[in-house]
C-alpha cells in the first residue's frame, strides 16, 4: 500500500537501512579516534547530511559548486570543495566566501596556485586551499615526493590571497581490491602515503593542519589512521551492488533502490520490460568483468527482498529488460503487467543522479517522506 501512489520510476531509501549505514560509519570514526567529514556528493540531500550528524550541521565535503552553495543556503560552513579549482570558478567561490562560508579549495597545480594570488576579482581575503596527493589511483593530484608538491605549498603559504590547508587524497584503487586483505593494505597505503607527503611539507617549514584522506572501501577497513586528522567516505549511506561484490558490504544493507512497474511482456526473448531503462537506473556496468557481474542492477520485490536468479540484462533508454540470470524460463504469471519491482543500483551515485527527491520508507510508520535533493554543477 506504501506504493500505490508514486509515479514510477522513482527513487526509493530504506530509512532503517540508511540508519545503520550511518551509524555503522560513525562507530567507525569513534573506534578510529579521528574526525570524519562525509562526503555528500552521492546524496546530495540535506536531510541525510544532517541525520549523518544527529541532527546537527557539522563538516561536510563537495563535489560540485553546485554542492556547496546548496548546503551553504542551510547553514553548512565548514566545506571542502574536493574538486582541483580552476580561476573562471571563482566568482562563485567569492560569492560563498563573502556570506562567511569556509570553503577549502584544492588544487594540484603550479600555474594554479600563482593564479589565485594574481587573479583580479575584487578579492581581498586569503582562499584556504589543500594539494591533492595521488596515493594510488593516478587520476589526479601530485605523487607525494614531487618536489611540486613543496613548490606549491610555498606559493600558497606565502601568497597574499592564498593560505595552505593542507594535503587531501582519495585512495581510487581500493575499489579493485578483491579481499578483506588488499582493502587494510589499500587503507594503509592511502594513510602512509597521504602523512608522508605531509610531513615532507612540514620538513620545509611550512604549516600543514588538515590530513584528510578516505573513500567508502577504506573507511571501511582501516585499522588505524595515525597522522591523519580526518577521513571521508560517500556511498556508504546508501551502498551499491559494486559496494558489496568487493565485500564492503551486503547485498541487504543496500538503503536505495528504484521503483519501477512492469510494462510488458516478451516471452519469445524471455524478457521483462519495465519503466526504469538507462535514463532511471544509469547506465553505469561498474560491475561488468568481475565475478558479481549485476548487469544493469538486481531486482527486489516491494519488501526490499532480492528475487533470486533475476537481473536488468539491459537498458534501453526508457526501457529495463530484466531476465534470469542461468536462463531458466520466467513465470510470467508472477510478473504480471503493472507489477512493481525495485532494482539495486550498480553505482548509487550515478543512478540518483537522474532524480530530484528521494521517497523515504519508513516501515515501522508504514509511510512515505519525500525528501529533496540538488543536482547540476
Amino acid at each position: 500500500m506504501l506504493f500505490d501512489d508514486l509515479f514510477t520510476p522513482c527513487l526509493l531509501i530504506d530509512k532503517q537501512k540508511l540508519t545503520d549505514n550511518i551509524n555503522r560509519m560513525n562507530q567507525r570514526s569513534k573506534k578510529l579516534g579521528i574526525s570524519f567529514r562525509p562526503h555528500v556528493k552521492t546524496t546530495k540531500c540535506i536531510p541525510i547530511a544532517l541525520l549523518i550528524n544527529d541532527g546537527m550541521i557539522g563538516p561536510i565535503t563537495v563535489s560540485t559548486l553546485r554542492e556547496a552553495e546548496y548546503f551553504a543556503d542551510a547553514g553548512f560552513r565548514d566545506i571542502i570543495y574536493a574538486v582541483s579549482i580552476v580561476p573562471s570558478k571563482l566568482p562563485r567561490v567569492n560569492a560563498l566566501l563573502s556570506r562567511g562560508v569556509d570553503l577549502k579549495l584544492l588544487i594540484d597545480d603550479l600555474g594554479v596556485a600563482k593564479a589565485l594570488n594574481n587573479q583580479n576579482l575584487n578579492f581581498t581575503g586569503k582562499y584556504r586551499v589543500l594539494i591533492e596527493i595521488d596515493v594510488d589511483m593516478h587520476r589526479a593530484g601530485k605523487s607525494p615526493d614531487d618536489p611540486a608538491v613543496i613548490e606549491i605549498a610555498r606559493i600558497l603559504h606565502e601568497g597574499q590571497h592564498s593560505e595552505f590547508s593542507g594535503v587531501l587524497t582519495h585512495a581510487g584503487e581500493s575499489y579493485t581490491c578483491h579481499t578483506e586483505e588488499d582493502l587494510i593494505n589499500a587503507a594503509e597505503g592511502e594513510r602512509s602515503l597521504i602523512v608522508k607527503a605531509a610531513n615532507n611539507i612540514r620538513a620545509k617549514g611550512i604549516p600543514c593542519s588538515i590530513i584528510s584522506c578516505g573513500s567508502t572501501p577504506t573507511a571501511t577497513f582501516a585499522k588505524n589512521l595515525n597522522g591523519v586528522t580526518e577521513f571521508r567516505a560517500g556511498v556508504y549511506v546508501f551502498q551499491d551492488l559494486f559496494q558489496s561484490g568487493r565485500n564492503v558490504c551486503e547485498k541487504d544493507q543496500l538503503a536505495l533502490s528504484v521503483l519501477t512497474t512492469i510494462i510488458s511482456h516478451k516471452k519469445n526473448q524471455n524478457h521483462i520490460i519495465t519503466d526504469a531503462g538507462g535514463m532511471a537506473l544509469s547506465k553505469d556496468q561498474s560491475t561488468h568483468g568481475t565475478d558479481f557481474d549485476c548487469g544493469y542492477g538486481l531486482v527486489c520485490d516491494l519488501n526490499g527482498k532480492l528475487i533470486e536468479n533475476l537481473f536488468v540484462k539491459g537498458a534501453n533508454q526508457e526501457h529495463g529488460i530484466i531476465t534470469t540470470q542461468d536462463g531458466t524460463d520466467l513465470d510470467y504469471d508472477k510478473f504480471f503487467i503493472g507489477t512493481k519491482l525495485r532494482i539495486l543500483p550498480n553505482h548509487a551515485c550515478m543512478t540518483a543522479a537522474a532524480y530530484d527527491s528521494y521517497n523515504v520508507i519508513n516501515q515501522n510508520e508504514k509511510k512515505i517522506e519525500k525528501w529533496p535533493r540538488c543536482n547540476g554543477w
